[in-house]
């Protein structure tokens, strides 16, 4: 094969092509995302052609980028088997009746923003906490009347804060390992901004909380949920919980995270059966495809009809095609040649992390997955910051605030799909409350472009 080397230009017009598919499908083709990303993989492979690569290299790519996410795959799958069996285990019914007696509409954003937070920080996983304690939450919110943007906002804040500082977070030890610092020398570097920032965002809900009030219909319809739950579950906490707590205490114990939820479903299936009394095709045909429950109220047989297998099929094939797309943009140079590009317009220390942070934006945008995105970041940029005598764990912290930050306020990425079908509040809804996200990235290129939080080499 005879292959040209693309160019910043030809890379640009591939990424404008490419948004410009996406805002399509996003504003005026109802959202079908899954048919114009498959028109986009259509669009970037057309233009690998041209750059000389054939079908079959092009295939390699997305073959590739697919094998790189199986991980990821597996996570999705392994969520939808969790919340189906701590939905039939009554472990979700358990959380959601007693924390209807203490958690008032006025605390609920702070409270649950440092719970996810606390619980993602303890587990590694934002995955994890928003596919239990978020689906929690999100019924707690339609119980206390509380807007479910804001819920969802905060849901992902506090999990993604967790995931993002916690040492046995994935992300967090890739972008240390990517960028050659030390693990703790990389969470004390995103703490100098993200702990102002985590501050910043609890007094915001906080106030921001202080405006929801008690009504008599929120009142009636929280003690209709405990009413209905209660006659649906067994709800003795000393058994219903420990599922959450296999998967806490394995999960901080550093196990894989399939093992860590493999066996919450096993435990959480042996109290469905045993404890719970449902029978054995009942849990199996909930972990295949979960159904409503019958207590006449909708948004509680909503919930507990959520989970299974096949509830993730939505979720996991749009994340198939949008990593197959990004596999043919990092193969055949589009993200290289555009990021290349950009980096050689970088003059001031403040535009070294803005630009570290747009351009995971970008990169992720673009290949829709984060692994891969603080990866390619961490190799883009490593000298720059060694030629400016910037420490490695600045690059380290920028990498994470444009990728792991960013991901989730993505509708095609791997967390924002996820979420926004585990929550069921669409990315475009929940992204303006998902403050932390937000804030913390402008927080970073605020310092940096004032000197504060700059590390400098030894």
């Amino acid at each position: 094969m005879n292959i040209k080397e693309v160019n910043f230009f030809h890379s640009l017009i591939v990424f404008i092509g490419l948004f410009g598919l996406i805002a399509l499908g996003m504003f005026v083709l109802d959202k079908q995302l899954h048919i114009v990303l498959f028109l986009a993989v259509i669009w970037v492979a057309c233009n690998a052609w041209l750059l000389g690569f054939d079908y079959l290299s092009i295939r390699e790519m997305m073959s590739a980028a697919i094998s790189r996410a199986l991980p990821a795959f597996y996570i999705f799958l392994l969520i939808g088997l969790v919340i189906a069996a701590l939905m039939k285990s009554g472990t979700v019914a358990t959380l959601i009746y007693y924390g209807l007696d203490w958690l008032s509409p006025q605390w609920f954003l702070p409270v649950g923003f440092i719970l996810c937070a606390l619980m993602s920080l303890l587990t590694g996983t934002s995955w994890g906490t928003v596919g239990t304690l978020g689906v929690v939450f999100i019924v707690m919110a339609e119980a206390l009347g509380i807007p479910l943007y804001w819920a969802a906002g905060m849901i992902v804040s506090g999990a993604t804060f967790g995931d993002k500082m916690s040492p046995i977070s994935d992300t967090t030890n890739l972008a240390a390992m990517s960028c050659e610092t030390d693990l703790y020398a990389h969470i004390r570097s995103m703490l100098m901004t993200t702990g102002p920032t985590f501050l910043l965002v609890l007094v915001v809900f906080t106030l921001v909380g202080h405006n929801f009030s008690v009504t008599v219909d929120s009142l009636n319809q929280a003690q209709n949920i405990q009413r209905a739950l209660s006659e649906l579950f067994n709800l003795n906490p000393l058994v219903t919980l420990w599922p959450v707590l296999v998967l806490g205490i394995l999960s901080y114990r550093k196990f894989a995270a399939e093992i860590s939820m493999t066996s919450c479903v096993l435990v959480a299936v042996i109290i469905a059966l045993l404890f719970q009394g449902q029978s054995i095709q009942e849990v199996t045909n909930a972990l295949w495809s979960n159904s409503q429950a019958d207590t006449g109220i909708k948004n509680v047989d909503d919930l507990l009809g959520r989970g299974g297998l096949f509830a993730m099929a939505w979720t996991l094939l749009l994340a198939f095609i949008a990593v197959a797309l990004g596999g043919i943009l990092q193969g055949a140079g589009f993200v290289l040649a555009l990021l290349d590009g950009l980096i050689k317009r970088i003059k001031s220390t403040g535009s070294v992390v803005a630009s570290t942070i747009v351009t995971g934006l970008l990169t992720v945008a673009a290949m829709s997955e984060a692994y891969i995105a603080i990866i390619l970041n961490s190799e883009l940029y490593k000298k720059l910051y060694a030629d400016r005598g910037i420490d490695a764990a600045v690059l380290s912290r920028s990498a994470e605030e444009g990728t792991t930050l960013m991901s989730p306020l993505i509708p095609w990425s791997t967390a924002g799909a996820f979420y926004a079908a585990t929550l069921g509040v669409t990315v475009v809804e929940y992204a303006p409350y998902a403050l932390l996200n937000l804030l913390n990235p402008l927080v970073a290129v605020l310092f940096a472009f004032l000197g504060v939080a700059i590390i400098k080499k030894q």
